[in-house]
């Protein structure tokens, strides 16, 4: 499904390019939400998540996140339902090496056979050749990670993905993997309430690495009454989850927000955050809340 865009705000947010030829708007779209309770089986609303995919587009969002184990395999599937044949500026990014025993379960599995098997299932589901951004979601701790990189890297040599991006690591395991590959992003948690990747996220901006912040929207005890969030919301007349895009925006210009939702109207309110701009004293305000938090 192509689409010709009147309304862009999301291209407001600026552009990233992924591993030096994959440009994006900044701000993405996060699929994780197009699934059941705990992450699992099929959405309550299934046309709601495929209107909302598309509307997204339609906002100007070019970057769409997604993995195999959100379902498991239901968000890929539905990526491609919403938005089959791609128009050439959208890049979709799945992760694989989380395994899905049940709602809510999520085991690792870095196991060379399973991530190419769990790639060819990728490609299938989202009707690809090729993966342009293919995440190792997590470092399995029980297979040596040259192995799990290694398998990657056959991928990538058979054609079947474009670059690699790794997801919840540390600062030491990103420079032991850039010795065998070019990490092109990097997907931790981080928000307004949880910045315990900022090491990481300096890191990454030095080295221009691509910074997807998963869980964005979380803003803790600053979006409570009184708050640093709150009152940046009152001063600028927008929502709180605006605002914590926005912040993250403004950060560092390789950070890549992907808020999640599987409401129309939730991705409308949420790529107005690219219209917002945050003054040097609402960025000083909520960077110091956020540390003190």
């Amino acid at each position: 499904m192509k689409t010709t865009p009147t309304n862009e705000p999301a291209g407001k947010s600026g552009t990233f390019t992924i591993g030096g030829n994959l440009p994006v708007h900044r701000l993405g779209f996060g699929t994780m939400r197009f699934t059941g309770k705990g992450i699992w089986g099929e959405p309550s609303d299934r046309r709601e998540c495929i209107a909302t995919l598309r509307r997204a587009v339609e906002l100007g969002v070019t970057f769409i996140d997604t993995a195999d184990s959100y379902g498991p395999d239901v968000a890929e599937r539905l990526i491609a339902e919403a938005l089959y044949p791609y128009a050439k500026n959208i890049v979709i990014a799945t992760k694989a090496g989380l395994v899905r025993p049940g709602p809510g379960v999520w085991q690792e599995n870095g196991r060379p056979d399973h991530l190419r098997e769990a790639c060819e299932g990728s490609l299938r589901r989202l009707k690809l050749e090729r993966i342009d951004l293919f995440q190792l979601h997590r470092i399995d701790p029980k297979i040596p990670w040259e192995d799990q990189i290694g398998a990657l890297l056959e991928l990538q040599k058979k054609g079947k993905i474009r670059h690699i991006g790794l997801s919840e690591v540390t600062v030491d395991q990103i420079k032991a993997v850039r010795r065998l590959t070019p990490v092109v992003s990097v997907q931790n948690q981080y928000n307004l309430a949880d910045r315990r990747s900022e090491d990481v996220l300096s890191y990454c901006t030095k080295e221009k690495i691509g910074f997807i912040p998963w869980f964005p929207l979380a803003a803790g005890d600053l979006a409570k009454p009184g708050g640093a969030l709150a009152r940046a919301t009152a001063k600028l007349g927008a929502q709180p989850t605006q605002v914590a895009l926005a912040w993250l925006l403004r950060k560092s210009p390789v950070i890549l927000p992907i808020p999640g939702t599987s409401k129309m109207t939730h991705v409308e309110n949420n790529t107005e955050a690219a219209l917002l701009k945050l003054d040097d004293s609402i960025m000083e305000e909520l960077e110091q809340a956020s540390v003190s938090t």
